[in-house]
């Protein structure tokens, strides 16, 4: 089974720069999508074989998740319980004979750090909320994940200490989770490698110069470890300040 996750960064902009061509070649069983920024009626997609699944922001213009997937679920939910933001669209649950799929687009703790105490609260519901799931069906965890774990994870640690992304705060709340039985599959299969990075500021050249930070991720149960075949990022994929992932899963 082959999967995507990309945050699109407004999937109207990102369908004018090729969003469709890399959708069609990949022909991924499940393509997931954060940031949409779109409203229901506001976009069109004729995607042939697949079904389609959204998760609105009411605000215009932010946040939002969709799910495109060739094999009809058993279930769908979005949101998880009484988050305050709940209303900004960030979660779609697809439960499957084999495994859940929970595709999220974090919240931004804010350059000023303003929102870092309701991430914080987010990742501990979204803890508990996961391992509820993984008790009954193995998890597929995927998306923004507004954090780069450590320091090989982003190309100028010592600057960023203490930053929205960066902070000892976030980080912990990834250890946390991955500690109570999940694996980051990158991180699985590639311990060691560096410069690979998933989002890239658009200041001039940082992305050509790759200056970035890998804070996208596929994270599965860790009884699903032995069927990670391959994790992937398609740093090349323009459209968006974030490049796809992928990750092939023998299920």
């Amino acid at each position: 089974m082959k999967l995507i996750s990309w945050n699109v960064n407004g999937l109207r902009a990102c369908v004018k720069k090729g969003f469709l061509d890399f959708f069609h070649e990949q022909n991924a069983d499940i393509f997931c999508l954060q940031e949409t920024k779109l409203q229901e009626g506001q976009i069109e997609l004729e995607l042939d074989g697949y079904h389609q699944f959204w998760n609105y922001a009411l605000k215009k213009g932010y946040s939002g998740t969709a799910v495109f997937t060739k094999q009809k679920p058993i279930s769908v939910r979005y949101g998880v319980g009484e988050l305050e933001s709940e209303d900004e669209g960030r979660i779609i649950t697809l439960e499957f004979d084999s495994f859940y799929l929970v595709n999220v687009y974090t919240i931004n703790a804010k350059r000023d750090l303003s929102r870092l105490p309701e991430r914080l609260e987010w990742e501990d519901a979204l803890k508990e909320y996961l391992l509820d799931l993984d008790r009954h069906k193995p998890v597929v965890y995927c998306g923004d994940l507004n954090v780069a774990h450590a320091e090989v994870d982003l190309k100028n640690a010592r600057s960023n200490h203490g930053n929205s992304g960066f902070t000892l705060e976030e980080r912990g709340k990834m250890t946390t989770l991955l500690e109570s039985g999940f694996i980051d599959s990158f991180r699985y299969l590639y311990p060691e490698r560096t410069d690979a990075f998933t989002w890239w500021s658009y200041m001039r050249d940082v992305r050509a110069r790759n200056i970035g930070w890998r804070i996208d991720y596929f994270i599965v149960s860790n009884q699903l470890k032995e069927q990670i075949n391959e994790a992937s990022i398609y740093a090349e994929v323009l459209g968006s300040d974030h490049c796809p992932i992928g990750l092939e899963l023998n299920i």
